[in-house]
């Protein structure tokens, strides 16, 4: 029942957004039959896209339902810009109006039943997202050093050296499926190899909504190729839930991946690593539950997908919170929601002597779009204070 609180307000406000861009475009162009035979050809298929490939994925062809999936969830981050230039374009034809000396044509001459405003709109908006895709495209390496008190890799092992320092490899957000294929998955892989990590992390959202593209593609053979001393661990993200919780974890276990689900680990018996189940499980357990049994003289690292509550990392004496879900809001200006929603959308914080790190995403939900925000991967150094 919340899902639907939370579903039918937002396909309403989109099907308004799609009204109001079409019924403004239908005013700017000029009025000929085959232009708005065009025009509203391309609003039903932009519209329609995304809900068909949730309705009928299971029915279509994997095929089509991937190329639906593609463009209707690029359309509603194209539908935003276009949204935001004509309310912009609206706002200044009700100040032409007010302002008398301004003559009354002066605005519509160019926005009302002629080509040139028209294209000129459709061409910045076009231009803005070719430079948003070759933002997301572009993967940020961000170096992040993290300080602790605590003795750092006092290996237990003959065959694995001690050392001052961990390096991590850490990920959120991959939404691997329909939109982000095996081929780009595999050039992540080839980044996270060249860094030679201790260990790569994964704070969720592996899975974008649909497990059937994932099992389908060599997504599991690629994370087999992943290369580090101490393994891949991850936590569960909400689209995991989305996609189905059993097919998510099973896809996890055949890829190498080692799930902490409300679960930690000791490695090497140097360092704990936590994960949390996501907040879609309203019964999960409470941190300081979970980590009763952990000795607190050694580093302590949490995944936790979702940045609520990061107080209680805090209390709770973890050293290191990796998270991520926010994406930063993909593009501008929903990065400024979620920079109101979270106490940290985005980027590192130390609250006491517990270090946060809040990831963009590496990956992206739908379509392939980075306005203000940042495709990333975090290599993280974990280095005793002293060390410094």
């Amino acid at each position: 029942m919340k899902f639907l609180f939370f579903l039918i307000p937002m396909i309403l406000i989109y099907l308004l957004g799609n009204f109001y861009v079409f019924y403004r475009a239908w005013t700017a162009m000029p009025p000929t039959p085959v232009g708005r035979a065009i025009l509203i050809t391309v609003g039903c298929i932009v519209t329609l896209s995304l809900i068909l490939s949730f309705v009928l994925g299971n029915i279509l062809p994997a095929g089509i339902v991937s190329i639906l999936y593609k463009i209707g969830s690029s359309w509603i981050f194209i539908l935003i810009y276009l949204v935001l230039f004509n309310l912009i374009k609206d706002l200044f034809g009700l100040l032409v109006r007010w302002v008398s000396f301004i003559p009354n044509d002066a605005i519509t001459r160019y926005t009302k039943e002629n080509w040139v405003g028209f294209a000129f709109m459709v061409g910045f908006i076009a231009l803005l997202m070719l430079c948003g895709y070759l933002k997301y495209r572009w993967k940020v390496r961000v170096d992040q050093p993290i300080y602790t008190e605590k003795a750092i890799l006092k290996s237990a092992s003959d065959s694995i050296p001690s050392s001052d320092s961990l390096k991590i490899v850490a990920i959120s957000d991959l939404h691997l499926g329909y939109s982000i294929g095996d081929k780009e998955f595999k050039s992540w892989v080839e980044l996270i190899n060249k860094e030679k990590p201790d260990l790569v992390l994964i704070a969720g959202d592996v899975i974008d909504n649909n497990i059937e593209p994932v099992n389908k593609g060599r997504f599991a053979e690629y994370f087999k190729q992943i290369n580090s001393k101490y393994g891949i661990y991850a936590c569960l993200g909400n689209h995991e839930y989305i996609s189905g919780l059993k097919e998510s974890t099973e896809f996890f276990k055949k890829s190498g991946i080692n799930l902490l689900r409300d679960s930690y680990v000791e490695v090497d018996s140097s360092f704990y690593i936590v994960g949390r189940d996501d907040r879609s499980n309203e019964n999960r357990k409470p941190l300081n539950q979970l980590m009763a049994g952990i000795d607190k003289s050694k580093p302590i690292i949490l995944l936790d997908h979702q940045p609520y509550h990061l107080e209680e990392a805090e209390s709770s004496g973890v050293d290191f919170q990796f998270s991520g879900h926010t994406h930063r809001g993909q593009v501008w200006p929903i990065s400024m929601i979620t920079d109101i929603i979270y106490e940290k959308s985005f980027g590192y914080l130390k609250k006491g002597k517990t270090n946060y790190y809040i990831s963009s995403g590496i990956g992206l939900w739908g379509g392939k779009f980075r306005i203000g925000t940042q495709s990333e991967y975090v290599v993280v150094t974990i280095k005793q204070e002293t060390a410094q």
